[in-house]
């Protein structure tokens, strides 16, 4: 099929058709749909093919965005979604949830001018496409090795260490505390960015290739740490960052305010069909109430635009420094927008204030102070009405009491210390770590990328310990 040099020059941007919000409010599904094939093939004509490919250079995982695009333009899907898979283990996800604007598309050679091509959506279409028409990893030259691994986590980290590690004939069993895998992915992420079934998909497409899941298994509780390091020749953990941060606001121990995680938690045992205990079912009971959501981040996203399908009648975000100076995505802001939620920018949270239970927010005003700082102006606080906050700061490292009980190095954040013989190993030899649990809350497209990185680690050193013991 030949190719128009200059396509984007005709052909402007395009997202896939998205559902009007009044539709979506009411739906726990993704906002945007799916191309057609004829729309994937043009919108990935665009592309430059610029010889600089900026997009994969933007790319946490290295995706080899150019060729892909090329193979989806000639219809040789089945094509594109192997080499997708070589450098992503989870190219359907981030093709949903990745700031694209903040990576491969905000480094799109056409962003300036011409707006960037599509990327992350024809992510989506051609791995969702070849799935639904058949295509799987092809395993069938693979053979099988002695070694046997425990995965700990069943998050981006462990799915994408997992999927390596099968791929080169590794006995794998995934343990996670979660009766689904997924972790955040599944009990974090809303179904308006991303829906369960995607997750329930990845999973069959992973126990086809050989990954076994232990689920609603808590190491150290369940099963001792130490049988599995017994029982295996590595292990990996992936558990992820989940422990708040604490603002430490007076009044936000009151009856209605909400840390972030556990309301995403319980909309998601919601939205799977789970029976909800009666917390649970106060967090989610938001009809006709006057929501404020605090923190800029995709999480405080996650929370305003949730509480808008409950049934919440205002809903607000309140930032403390401008809307430049936000760390979510671009596209998630214009969202919550577009769904009614209000944006309180240069406010600072002081107090939360109420008799018996929450009654109001108590807040400074701000202005800019250099370098991402900000300071409060004096004499300029105001009171805002609020029957529910919602406390989105951020996460923090949330190490499970077995690893220092064998020893395991840790910093004084809580982090997993790596940086043995390879970034990802421990200071136990046996074990490796990677995504939140080794660098913090980040994004899922890097515990990605550290999951895929530890495994070809791992191997490395399974052939240099096989190569030693042959000698």
């Amino acid at each position: 099929m030949p190719r128009a040099q200059f396509d984007f020059l005709d052909l402007p941007r395009q997202m896939p058709k998205e559902l009007p919000v009044a539709t979506r409010l009411g739906l726990d599904v993704e906002i945007y749909g799916h191309f057609e094939p004829a729309e994937a093939k043009a919108q990935a004509g665009r592309c430059l093919d610029c010889g600089n490919p900026y997009c994969a250079n933007g790319c946490p995982v290295g995706n080899a965005i150019p060729q892909w695009l090329e193979l989806v333009r000639q219809g040789r899907l089945f094509e594109a979604a192997t080499l997708a898979h070589e450098t992503n283990p989870l190219p359907e996800i981030c093709g949903r949830v990745c700031p694209q604007d903040r990576l491969c598309e905000g480094a799109c050679t056409l962003e300036t001018g011409f707006e960037a091509v599509t990327i992350g959506s024809i992510e989506k279409y051609l791995v969702d496409e070849a799935f639904r028409q058949g295509w799987r990893p092809d395993l069938s030259r693979v053979k099988p090795r002695a070694e046997r691994v425990a995965v700990i986590g069943a998050g981006p980290a462990g799915l994408a260490c997992a999927d390596r590690l099968v791929r080169a004939g590794v006995g794998v069993t995934v343990f996670d505390r979660h009766d689904e895998i997924g972790g955040l992915l599944t009990f974090g992420i809303p179904p308006f960015k991303l829906e369960k079934s995607v997750i329930a998909t990845r999973r069959q497409v992973l126990e086809g290739m050989g990954v076994r899941f232990q689920l609603a298994t808590d190491v150290g509780c369940d099963i001792e740490f130490g049988k599995l390091l017994h029982e295996h020749d590595a292990v990996f953990v992936g558990t992820g960052a989940t422990t708040p941060v604490d603002a430490r606001l007076p009044g936000q121990s009151l009856p209605g305010v909400l840390p972030a995680l556990p309301f995403l938690i319980a909309n998601a045992r919601r939205v799977l069909g789970r029976t909800l205990d009666a917390d649970e079912a106060a967090m989610l009971d938001l009809k006709g109430k006057t929501v404020r959501v605090l923190g800029g981040g995709d999480t405080a996203m996650d929370c305003v635009r949730t509480a808008r399908r409950l049934g919440a009648a205002e809903v607000s975000c309140v930032y403390r420094r401008d809307e430049a100076a936000m760390p979510g995505s671009r596209r998630e802001v214009k969202n919550a927008r577009d769904e009614g939620v209000e944006f309180l920018f240069h406010r600072a949270p002081l107090a939360i204030e109420g008799e018996g239970r929450v009654q109001a927010l108590r807040v400074a005003r701000t202005e800019a102070a250099g370098r991402g700082a900000f300071a409060i102006v004096e004499g300029e606080a105001e009171t805002l009405a609020a029957d529910v906050v919602i406390l989105a700061f951020g996460y923090r490292a949330s190490p499970p009491a077995w690893l220092a009980g064998h020893g395991v190095a840790l910093a004084e954040n809580g982090l997993i210390v790596g940086g043995g013989a390879s970034p990802y190993q421990t200071s136990l030899p046996k074990l490796w770590a990677g995504g939140d649990a080794l660098r913090g809350a980040d994004l899922v497209v890097t515990a990605v990328r550290d999951g895929r990185d530890a495994a070809a680690a791992m191997l490395r050193q399974f052939k240099s310990i096989a190569i030693r013991t042959a000698a």
